[in-house]
């Protein structure tokens, strides 16, 4: 999470908040270390946030505080609604927690809409626990233009290890699918996610050049013919 996006979800939780914060709490909810929670209070509060506490106490926000609404009109924020819980069938366990941050923004400032139901079924989730890769950490190292190592079975079970400059995901409704650049093959290929059994994020990068690969796949790319296999 880029710092910017942090100090904002620490207002947004401390202003939902209706005791003291600790540190501790503060960074296992956003994941993060607790002196990096220290240091974000400390800007915030150089920046005139009205928080309030302090080490080993917690902390809160002063009554009063608000941010901007959400100038949405209702079937802006009934598409959001609807756009949010179909995230929960891409098994981006990741993005799903975002989501339910996002819904919890959107009900804080509008009557909740219970009538607007979306069966969560979909992909499956990606829980480390199971075998399965993290998307967040695909996702990171798409923005970061740092090459992986996969381990990887393909429908036959056959297992190949490549290193692949990641440039997109492609949410499926049964599957989340990563393309890439593969060394091994020179060409572009792509991945499901729930058969990457394990991934390790390179020192390497490929820096610059994830947009114009990305542009020569979207050119050779068309989603009413079959993506080359892995």
């Amino acid at each position: 999470m880029r710092r910017s996006n942090r100090l904002f979800e620490i207002i947004q939780i401390l202003r939902a908040a209706d005791r003291p914060l600790t540190a501790d709490s503060l960074a296992q909810s956003l994941e993060v270390s607790t002196r990096t929670i220290y240091r974000d209070i400390a800007a915030l509060q150089a920046m005139r946030t009205p928080i309030e506490g302090e080490a080993g106490i917690g902390y809160m926000m002063r009554k009063g505080y608000d941010l901007p609404p959400l100038n949405f009109d209702l079937e802006e924020i009934e598409a959001l609604r609807v756009g949010l819980a179909m995230v929960a069938r891409t098994g981006d366990s990741a993005l799903q927690r975002a989501a339910q941050r996002l819904h919890e923004k959107i009900d804080a400032l509008h009557a909740s809409a219970d009538w607007l139901q979306v069966v969560p079924w979909g992909a499956r989730p990606d829980d480390p626990a199971n075998g399965c890769v993290s998307v967040s950490t695909l996702r990171e190292a798409i923005r970061s233009e740092q090459k992986l190592k996969l381990t990887y079975r393909d429908g036959n079970n056959e297992e190949t290890v490549r290193v692949i400059r990641p440039i997109a995901l492609i949410y499926h409704l049964e599957c989340v699918i990563l393309a890439g650049w593969c060394e091994l093959r020179a060409s572009f290929r792509h991945f499901r996610t729930d058969r990457i059994y394990e991934c390790q994020v390179q020192d390497e990068r490929f820096a610059g050049q994830s947009a114009a690969l990305r542009s020569l796949w979207l050119e050779h790319n068309h989603w009413d013919e079959p993506a080359p296999a892995a």
